[in-house]
Formats: C-alpha cells, sequence, structure tokens
C-alpha cells in the first residue's frame, strides 16, 4: 500500500478488515494518538496505557467512521472521548478510596453512637405505641419502602407518609425534652 493514499480511504479500507490500510493507519497516527494523550493526562505512562487502549478499541470502532471528517479530526474526538472517559475513571475511584476509608472511621464512630440512637429510639417508639410505632417498625426497622408498608397496613400510602412525618415530629419534640 502506498503512502499517498488518503487516510479517509485507510479507514475505508481497514472498517471492511483490511489488516494493511489499518496497520497503515496506525503507524501514521500513533504519535498523535500518544500525543493528544500525554496532553490530556499529562504523565507519560498514562499517556501511554491510554494510546494503547485507544489502539487496541480502534479496531472495533473504526466501524464508526463515516468519513464526513478527515479522519484525523475523528481519530482526535477518539482519543479525546478516551482521555474523558479515563479521567472519570481515575476520579471515581480516587473518590471512592476516599470515601470508603471515611466511610469506615465513621461506621467505627458511628456504631457506638448507633446502637445508644437505637435503643433510644426503641425507647420512644415504645412510649408513642400504636399506629405511629407499627408504621415506623415496618418503615425504619424493616426498610420496607412506603409504598410495602402501607399495602402491609392495608391503608394508603400517603397515610403512611403522614404517619411517618408525625412520627418526626413526636420524636424531634422527645428529643428536645
Amino acid at each position: 500500500m502506498d503512502m499517498v493514499t488518503d487516510d479517509n480511504q485507510l479507514a475505508a479500507r481497514a472498517a471492511t478488515g483490511d489488516a494493511a490500510a489499518f496497520r497503515l493507519l496506525l503507524e501514521r497516527h500513533y504519535d498523535s494518538v500518544y500525543r493528544i494523550a500525554f496532553r490530556f493526562s499529562g504523565q507519560r505512562a498514562d499517556a501511554e496505557d491510554l494510546a494503547q487502549d485507544v489502539c487496541a478499541s480502534l479496531a472495533r470502532k473504526i466501524r464508526s467512521f463515516r468519513g464526513d471528517a478527515k479522519f484525523s479530526t475523528w481519530l482526535y474526538r477518539v482519543v479525546m472521548n478516551a482521555a474523558r472517559d479515563a479521567h472519570r475513571k481515575t476520579v471515581t475511584a480516587s473518590k471512592a478510596a476516599k470515601t470508603y476509608g471515611e466511610v469506615a472511621e465513621l461506621e467505627r464512630g458511628a456504631q457506638a453512637a448507633s446502637n445508644r440512637d437505637q435503643e433510644w429510639l426503641y425507647e420512644m417508639l415504645d412510649e408513642i405505641g400504636g399506629e405511629l410505632k407499627e408504621t415506623a417498625v415496618l418503615v425504619l426497622a424493616e426498610g420496607l419502602n412506603h409504598a410495602e408498608a402501607a399495602e402491609i397496613l392495608e391503608i394508603k400510602e400517603s397515610t403512611v407518609s403522614w404517619r411517618m412525618h408525625e412520627l418526626r415530629k413526636h420524636l424531634k419534640q422527645m428529643a428536645s425534652t
């Protein structure tokens, strides 16, 4: 295949499975893919990983190239989208790790407080009694949603919502005394 062949023509051939055309496109554009990846990531290792990921996925994605724009423009978008996705994954993973640590720390402290709060709540529910207690047990202790609690209690869902609102008011009053 000669070097005069247009990128769009090569892309059309590669989309039909022409391995030589695909290889030539990669040879022509790998440096651009890497450069764009580096500009987005700022790290050599991340740029190399991103460039490899783009090249590996390009065999599948090239079928979506319609030739409306220059191949290089389309490829730029592919790399840019891959860089955005990689950034989102990194941010998400970082947030998850940070959040996990914070949650674990909070859980340890919250467990003791939760046990005290739970004892207090059950004492208050015993004091309140009746329909509010029944509703609270289903919603708070059993984790049912309002529709499920309404079905069990054979009342309207709006009644469950009202009862939970009333319960919160009673508990706030009891907590402040």
